[in-house]
Formats: structure tokens, C-alpha cells, sequence
């Protein structure tokens, strides 16, 4: 056997972490099943329970509850542990569920949105912190590109899926048949966080600074929720409001991010913002794309939804390829590569709008950008884990998680209200110049990620 096998870690499903790595990755798949599943099955559920005026807020409340959740669930894991706060938010998003199952009037089912979202996005954060204690910084990559396929998964199936759940049996099978999956992904956690959390002596208590934050993260919610409404509104309307919507955002925001976000300097904070701008290109061009398809070229629906399936599994191959390169690959090569992937395919879309060109054009741009975010979000996690001292995990993990939130919501509404003014050409340009942005930044990561 070589000196290198031997220094050589397990991988993530060897036995020191198999059960730790199927229940994590079965959680992450579980939320993500959930917050794609229910895309599908809202028109028949606000249909049955009278309530398609709430349709928009039983997904923004979802948004909302995920923000607060990601912070108050991160300052709970860096005071105590990981272990509690974990179990807490798994015990809040399984409630979610069977309060959504069980649901009859459309008030109570948005209630229950709001504690899915509240629990995922704990959830989120505190498998961050355990990975942080639990897996060796080499395996790092490998199990972040594992999550990664377990978000991208729910984007192939989870319609499907759903769809026939709520046809074959009914859609508060959509929500019942999660819990008791939840319950077996959450118990395969037990053996990986006993003994993880703080000593008694050691843990650091609650402070006012803690309660702010929580706060806080309560108007960036509210604000973004906000920002996302404002495409409904009369154009001029829409407009005056959006500047002071995302100041009240960036003022709240502030003091959830690591400090020098703002003037994205060099490492952490600059991995931060890295997130948050590759999530709007993402996520601003990838709401038009089914729509142009459908609209201009005359596509049927399902066909329409075979390039978002590109984007997905290019995704999941990307991240694929990030677990299995691990330490062989440069960091700083595969964040320029990856962002530039991202801007590639947003440009693809803007020149296929542009120049009438045959979609297929469109699903091969969708099908780079997918690979672009494949490629950059395993190395982004790792690297803002690599960067955090021990204790900060949970509040730079959620901070990431909270700049990709707002970044991807703050694009939507950006977009949207292009849209209204010069319908795809608006969207893909602003996604596209963002996008060269995305490089930019990239390339100041990749100096610290050497």
C-alpha cells in the first residue's frame, strides 16, 4: 500500500460517515423534493381549499421563513453545537408537513409553508456545521457536490412525482408521505451529532446581538417578499418602490454578512457575494427560459421543461465531477471556469433571443449555465467553511445561504420588472451583464482559494 493511499481519507460513504453522509443527503433531497413538489400541486391545492388570493404568499412565506430559520438555527449550532438546533429544525419542517397534510382552509396551509421554511432553512445550516466537525476538510468538496445532486434530483422527478401523488391519492399525500421519510433521514443522524455539541462550561449564551440578527433577518425577508410582489403593481408604481425595497434590504442585511461584504474584499466575504450573484444569473434567466420557448417558438409545456432538465442534470454532473476531482483540481481554476460556464449560458439565452436562433441553441446555453453552477457551488461551500474560524461556521454558512437567497429573489424582481418593458430581451440582458460580473468576482476568490 502507498504512503499516499494511506493518508488518503475515506470517502463520504466509507464507514466512518455512510450513515452520516444517506441521512444528510436524504434530508437536503427531502427539502428540496418539497419546495419543488409543491410548484406542481398549488393550483390544485388552492383550488381545493378556496384560496387562489394567497397563491403568491404560499410561496414567499416559504422565502421568508427560510432567512430567519438559516440565521436563528446558525447562531443557535455556533453557540451550543450542531446537534439540538438540528433535530429542532428537523422536528419544525416534519410539523410543517403535517400541518400542510392536514390542511383545511388556505390561512392554515400557508402557516405550515411557513414552518417548512422555517425548518429547511435551519436544517440547511446546521448539516453545514456538522460537516464542518464531522468529515475531514479534504472530504469537504465531495459531500457538498453531493448535496448539490440531491437539490438537482427533486428538479427531474418532484413534478412527476406529485403530480401522479396528488392525482392517484391527493395532494396532502404530497406532504403526509414526507414526514415519515423525514423521520428515517433524521434518525440515521443520531449516531454522527451525539457527543458534538458544546460542553455545558463551554457553550456561549444567547446575546442581544443574536436576537438583532434574528430580527433582521426577519426585514430581509419581508423586504425581498416585498420586492418580489412589486411585478404585479402598476409599472410606475413597481419602480418608485424597488429602490427603497432593496435599501431596507441592504441595510438589514448588513450585519448577516461576514464584514468587507459589501466592498467584496478578498476571501470570505467575497466567496459570499460569489453565491449571491452566481444565484441571480441562475435563477433570473432560468424563470424566462419555458416561457420564451412556449411564447415564441411555440414549444408544448413539457417540451419547454426538457431545457430547465438540461440545466439540472448538467448540475448534477458538474457537482459529480467536483467530488470525484476533490484536491486534484485547483480551487481558483474551477471558480473561474465555473462562473464563466454561468455567464456563457445566460449570453447564449440573450443571443438566441436576440437572433431568433433555433432553441436547441437555448437548451445547450442552459445545459452550460447548469454546469457552471455545478461547478461553482461545491467549491464556494467549501471554501466559506475553510475560511471560517471555529464557532463562525453556522453564521458564514448562513450567510451564504441567506446572499444566494436574496440574490436569486432580488433578480427575479429585477427581471420581472425588465420584462414588463422589453420582454426577454430585458431579463437575458441584465442576467447576462450580471453574469460578466459573476467572472469578476470569481476572479478575486480564486486568488484567496489557492
Amino acid at each position: 500500500m502507498s504512503v499516499e493511499s494511506e493518508i488518503r481519507p475515506a470517502g463520504i460513504l466509507a464507514r466512518p460517515y455512510a450513515l452520516t453522509t444517506v441521512g444528510a443527503w436524504s434530508l437536503v433531497f427531502l427539502a428540496a423534493f418539497e419546495s419543488l413538489a409543491v410548484t406542481t400541486i398549488m393550483p390544485v391545492v388552492t383550488s381545493d381549499l378556496n384560496g387562489r388570493g394567497l397563491y403568491a404568499l404560499a410561496f414567499s412565506s416559504t422565502l421568508a421563513a427560510g432567512v430567519v430559520g438559516m440565521v436563528a438555527i446558525g447562531s443557535w449550532a455556533d453557540r451550543r453545537g450542531p446537534a439540538v438546533p438540528l433535530f429542532a429544525a428537523i422536528a419544525v419542517f416534519a410539523t410543517g408537513l403535517a400541518v400542510a397534510g392536514t390542511a383545511v382552509s388556505m390561512p392554515v396551509f400557508v402557516a405550515a409553508r411557513f414552518l417548512q421554511g422555517l425548518g429547511a432553512g435551519g436544517i440547511t445550516v446546521a448539516l453545514y456545521v456538522l460537516v464542518a466537525l464531522v468529515y475531514p476538510a479534504a472530504l469537504h468538496i465531495r459531500i457538498f457536490g453531493a448535496f448539490a445532486s440531491a437539490w438537482v434530483l427533486p428538479s427531474m422527478i418532484g413534478p412527476f412525482v406529485a403530480g401522479y401523488v396528488a392525482e392517484a391519492l391527493s395532494w396532502h399525500w404530497v406532504f403526509l408521505g414526507v414526514v415519515a421519510l423525514v423521520a428515517v433521514a433524521g434518525g440515521l443522524m443520531l449516531p454522527a451529532v451525539r457527543g458534538r455539541d458544546r460542553a455545558r462550561a463551554d457553550r456561549v449564551p444567547a446575546s442581544a446581538a443574536d436576537a438583532r440578527r434574528v430580527v433582521e433577518a426577519a426585514v430581509v425577508a419581508g423586504s425581498v417578499v416585498a420586492l418580489s410582489s412589486l411585478g404585479g403593481l402598476d409599472r410606475a408604481v413597481a419602480w418608485l418602490l424597488a429602490p427603497p425595497a432593496v435599501v431596507v434590504i441592504g441595510i438589514a442585511l448588513r450585519h448577516l454578512v461576514p464584514p468587507g461584504t459589501y466592498r467584496i474584499r478578498a476571501g470570505l466575504p467575497a466567496a459570499v457575494v460569489l453565491c449571491g450573484a452566481a444565484g441571480g444569473v441562475f435563477f433570473g434567466t432560468e424563470v424566462y427560459l419555458p416561457l420564451l420557448l412556449h411564447d415564441r417558438y411555440g414549444l408544448p409545456t413539457w417540451l419547454s421543461g426538457v431545457t430547465l432538465t438540461a440545466g439540472a442534470v448538467a448540475w448534477a454532473l458538474a457537482s459529480a465531477v467536483q467530488g470525484r476531482l476533490s484536491d486534484r483540481l485547483d480551487p481558483g481554476t474551477a471558480l473561474r471556469a465555473g462562473a464563466v460556464l454561468l455567464a456563457g449560458g445566460a449570453a447564449l439565452e440573450l443571443a438566441t433571443v436576440v437572433l431568433h436562433l433555433h432553441p436547441a441553441v437555448a437548451a445547450a446555453g442552459w445545459f452550460l449555465a447548469g454546469a457552471g453552477m455545478g461547478t461553482l457551488y461545491p467549491r464556494i461551500s467549501t471554501l466559506v467553511l475553510a475560511l471560517s474560524a471555529p464557532g463562525e461556521e453556522g453564521f458564514n454558512t448562513a450567510a451564504k445561504s441567506i446572499t444566494d437567497a436574496v440574490g436569486g429573489s432580488a433578480s427575479l424582481a429585477v427581471a420581472g420588472l425588465l420584462f414588463a418593458l422589453a420582454p426577454f430581451t430585458g431579463p437575458f440582458v441584465f442576467t447576462t451583464l450580471l453574469g460578466v460580473v459573476t467572472v469578476l468576482i470569481a476572479v478575486r476568490v480564486a486568488v484567496t482559494a489557492r
